[in-house]
């Protein structure tokens, strides 16, 4: 390389001349002529600081400069170059290059205060529509009743099924002795969704909703709301007069908790004739059920026969055998022998069985005093045994010829 004869420049101007960087670092530097008729070099890209910050990339070649710069352009070039990595780490290289901008510092979002106050249902992306947030049953099932109501919705209906199959739901009809509960609530709740669902399958679905009014429920609030609480005694029912003021006192009671009912399945939402329910104290029902009674009489299929009814000695009324409970005991189980009076022919050996006794096993023993047969069967197969030993007192004894299924015969003989 040819030494320049130009004037030395100093340390400072050297620095100014060879490392300041020209514009921003994504433009191009300038070329510097460290000496007087110094060609142009690439000068390397200065070291890195101690805290190795990362150096930008160099994106393309110089066009010229086979040269490397004299000793004096490296000698000025090197305290300029520290100088600036000290300022900025990240210095610019010097030369006709295209510089790669640097990634911007991740700038870090300082933790917000807990917002108070603010409402959060903004936030939610839901649907828009013109469903209240709160539903407000209290208020807008009785609109809803009401609107039913002026819409006709029960005769509209009718109106719209005349003519289909008919599906008819025999209701079973709640005692009306009180308000509703949990159990008549359910029932007409269920009742419902059953005449609902054949409606919309394309049938005639008429649900007639009905009241039981007679019997001890009703007979057993009368007499706790206007007699024991009241301190009186309870009509003498042999006395026609006093019976027919008792009965009248109990439909009306019925008839006021029937009307009661009927608003509060109402208010349910079932959909049913309301207005002419079926009630067991209508005279018309009553009149249908002697009516229905004659039929059985006049083609024969009425009968007088004996059967066990409960009676209540407190309420001096008859129990239906549903309001009975049984207290659990534990019995024997007993062998009993019936003995053998007769024998037809259509045995084997008639005269054999004779003094003979069946002998029967039952869980029951307080069913013995009224037991009228001992019952057989064609696909059990008996025999007749003899009983040759058994220990003093047994109730089977030596000699006796017992008649009982072969199956039975090794438990029999096992009890014994």
């Amino acid at each position: 390389m040819a030494k320049s004869k130009s004037k030395k420049p100093s340390s400072r101007a050297k620095a100014k001349h060879a490392a300041k960087p020209t514009g921003k670092a994504t433009a191009r530097t300038k070329s510097v002529k460290p000496a007087a008729k110094a060609k142009t070099a690439k000068v390397k890209t200065p070291a890195r600081p101690a805290s190795k910050p990362k150096s930008p990339k160099v994106a393309a070649k110089p066009k010229s400069a086979k040269r490397t710069p004299s000793a004096k352009a490296k000698a000025a070039a090197k305290p300029a170059a520290k100088a600036r990595a000290t300022a900025k780490p990240k210095a610019p290289p010097v030369g006709k290059a295209q510089i790669e901008k640097p990634a911007p510092p991740v700038a870090r979002a300082k933790p917000r205060p807990p917002q108070i106050g603010r409402d959060w249902s903004a936030t939610l992306f839901l649907p828009k529509t013109d469903f209240p947030m709160k539903a407000g049953l209290p208020e807008r099932e009785p609109e809803l009743l009401k609107r039913w109501a002026r819409l006709r919705l029960y005769d509209r209906l009718r109106e719209e099924a005349m003519g289909r199959d008919k599906f008819i739901l025999h209701d079973g009809p709640p005692y009306a002795n009180g308000h509703i509960h949990i159990g008549t609530g359910l029932n007409k709740i269920l009742k419902d969704v059953v005449t609902r669902s054949q409606s919309m399958m394309g049938k005639d679905a008429n649900y007639v909703p009905g009241w039981d009014c007679h019997g001890l429920p009703i007979e057993w609030k009368i007499e706790e709301e206007n007699y024991r609480s009241k301190g009186k005694t309870k009509p003498d029912l042999t006395d026609p007069a006093a019976m027919i003021a008792f009965r009248q006192e109990c439909r009306a009671y019925a008839q006021h908790w029937l009307e009661v009912q009927r608003e509060e399945f109402k208010r349910l939402g079932i959909e049913g004739d309301w207005d002419h329910p079926y009630t067991t104290m209508s005279f018309d029902a009553e009149a249908t059920i002697a009516s229905e009674l004659m039929k059985f009489a006049m083609n024969g299929t009425l009968y007088r026969g004996s059967k066990p009814v409960m009676w209540s000695v407190v309420e001096k009324t008859a129990l239906a055998e549903a309001e009975v409970e049984y207290q659990e005991i534990t019995s024997h189980a007993i062998f009993v022998k019936f003995p053998i009076i007769r024998a037809t022919t259509g045995n084997l050996d008639p005269y054999e069985l004779l003094g003979a006794s069946i002998v029967i096993w039952t869980t029951t023993p307080w069913t013995i005093p009224g037991n009228r047969a001992i019952s057989y069967s064609n696909s059990i197969s008996y025999g007749l045994y003899e009983v040759t030993g058994a220990p003093d007192g047994n109730w089977a004894k030596k000699g006796d010829k017992l008649v009982m299924a072969d199956a039975l015969a090794d438990n029999l003989k096992a009890a014994a």
